[in-house]
């Protein structure tokens, strides 16, 4: 494999990375309720999502995924749902009246986000987004061709991927956690948390909206 095969390829993969989607919201707003650790796991959770689509690229069932339109709209439909709930349980979450039973401005403590959930949050974002799929059954095979013998450099390329989105997500976490003075007061907060569920609510109608 030469430089003119790669260097393409970390430059297509970098600006797909590096464009705001579901994935970073979802890593911001899981900065904001556990801190640069519930980033971490969040993008830690975004990449073995692209792992497995990496590795189902390698094996075919991507391109079968793609291929399928049946079972594409179905993930593509699921994915959309996701989104819809995630997006309007924030929005609650950000939006709803808070204080004491008595009315008092004191905000109501809210549950620290376990890596555990973050983890699986980041999983199940990536995982619900079959244009992943379509993304590595169209990126890959240019680059390393579709020859039997090509299941490593396939998988290989795919992890590599995944391992770049899990260090720009982690770059994004530190970000957010060093200036979570200013994003973790309570105004700030409830902004940021209503901003990013509305995002993943408009994301989840997109989604749907092209499943056709």
């Amino acid at each position: 494999m030469s430089a003119s095969t790669v260097l393409p390829f970390l430059a297509v993969s970098a600006l797909v990375i590096m464009t705001p989607g579901p994935d970073t919201a979802l890593t911001i707003r899981n900065v904001l309720l556990g801190g640069r650790r519930g980033g971490f796991f969040t993008a830690l959770g975004v990449s073995a999502g692209q792992a497995t689509w990496a590795m189902a690229t390698a094996a075919g069932v991507a391109a079968l995924l793609a291929a399928s339109r049946p079972v594409f709209l179905a993930v593509k439909f699921a994915g959309a749902a996701y989104l819809l709930f995630l997006g309007a349980t924030i929005l609650w979450a950000a939006l709803r009246p808070r204080g004491t039973a008595r009315g008092t401005a004191v905000p109501r403590a809210t549950t620290p986000l376990s890596a555990r959930a973050a983890f699986r949050h980041g999983v199940i974002s990536n995982l619900a987004n079959p244009k992943m799929a379509v993304y590595f059954t169209a990126v890959l095979p240019q680059v390393v061709g579709t020859s039997r013998d090509s299941f490593p450099a396939l998988a290989g390329f795919g992890i590599g991927f995944s391992l770049l989105t899990f260090a720009w997500l982690s770059l994004y976490s530190v970000a957010v956690a060093w200036a979570g003075a200013v994003l973790l007061r309570p105004r700030v907060r409830r902004a940021l948390e209503a901003t990013t569920g509305a995002v993943l609510i408009a994301l989840g109608v997109r989604v749907a909206a092209e499943a056709r």
